[in-house]
């Protein structure tokens, strides 16, 4: 039985990147200075991730899924202090770790993992996988002579599925599907509780796909983790995720169930992405939905709802364009931020 106490909890979570404004060529005299005033008073920033509340509990999978560009690494990054949040609070097994300085990290650092989405670039060309699994564990302690990190890291590698004498090898001798299991025997290296997975598959050949992502599973099951789960892929995310949260433009617009989302979605962005998932059961398959436009820049996000310019509701509320709309509870259960969604 699952704990109700969250293991992750992000109380609006912000991460702004400032934003360097282009200077016009003006020649020199008053109306110049009048410019580089006005340009200097403006306040340019990027809203990767603009306000973000969530809960993981533990041994759960939450699935983190929208559009490329909506923030969804962003905000992974930022949970595991990989980037400084802007603004609001990152809490882990109960402890705020939003302003610890890095050094005070080191603790934290060993219950929070990541996977990376290249398997390739996320390795050191120059290191032996035997070199690479080594690193964490000398790092923090967790084997101290040379015969016990063999030892473990040949344990590491069985786990993922790889042979023990692929510890002499460098990571261009594999496969990406077996670079991303060395991947993945990284970041169990230290015996985490939580691991962020960025993309895991999304480098990977299909056929290679639903091999890692059962890897996963099986991972969860017997080491007792909890995922945060990146992607962009609506049918993995179902099949792997006990809830799902669907961002746009750096906030969440719906939380679900998995099966309930797919099932029931509420708000008009998920709708729209759930239309676009091909299905060869004609009675799961759904009208398509066309959005109109480009989504907006986070620069200069749209006023009221961000997703109202591209909205297919006909007949929106006054609120859409004026008011910001909560994330609130839906008469199914499911959470949407939406003035229409019932």
């Amino acid at each position: 039985m699952r704990s109700a106490e969250p293991l992750v909890q992000i109380r609006g979570l912000e991460v702004h990147f400032p934003h360097k404004v282009a200077w016009p060529r003006v020649e020199r005299g008053s109306l110049r200075q009048r410019l580089r005033r006005a340009f200097t008073r403006r306040s340019a920033v990027v809203r990767a991730v603009d306000g973000v509340d969530l809960a993981i509990l533990p041994g759960e999978t939450l699935g983190l899924v929208g559009e490329s560009g909506c923030g969804k690494s962003t905000l992974g990054r930022a949970i595991l202090r990989l980037l400084d949040p802007t603004g609001g609070a990152i809490l882990f097994e109960g402890d705020d770790i939003t302003r610890r300085p890095q050094a005070a990290l080191r603790p934290v650092r060993r219950r929070m993992q990541m996977i990376f989405q290249d398997p390739y670039a996320s390795l050191n060309p120059r290191m032996t996988i035997g070199e690479t699994l080594s690193e964490p564990l000398e790092i923090f302690g967790l084997a101290r002579t040379t015969g016990e990190r063999r030892e473990r890291v040949g344990a590491l590698l069985e786990k993922v599925g790889l042979r023990a004498d692929a510890i002499a090898r460098y990571p261009h001798e594999f496969s990406g599907g077996q670079r991303q299991r060395i991947g993945i025997a990284r970041a169990l290296a230290v015996e985490p509780r939580f691991i962020v997975c960025d993309e895991p598959v999304s480098a990977l050949d299909v056929s290679i796909q639903a091999q890692i992502v059962n890897l996963l599973l099986d991972l969860q099951a017997a080491e007792d983790l909890t995922y945060l789960f990146i992607s962009h892929d609506l049918e993995i995310v179902r099949h792997v995720c006990d809830r799902v949260a669907v961002m746009y433009l750096g906030k969440v617009v719906e939380l679900a169930p998995a099966a309930q989302l797919h099932a029931a979605p509420k708000h008009p962005y998920t709708q729209a992405l759930l239309s676009a998932v091909p299905t060869l059961d004609p009675a799961t398959r759904r009208r398509r939905i066309l959005l109109d436009g480009d989504v907006p820049s986070a620069l200069d996000p749209p006023a009221g709802c961000p997703f109202h310019p591209r909205c297919p509701v006909r007949d929106k509320p006054a609120a859409c364009f004026d008011e910001l709309p909560p994330l609130r509870r839906l008469e199914n259960g499911s959470l949407a931020a939406c003035h229409v969604a019932r």
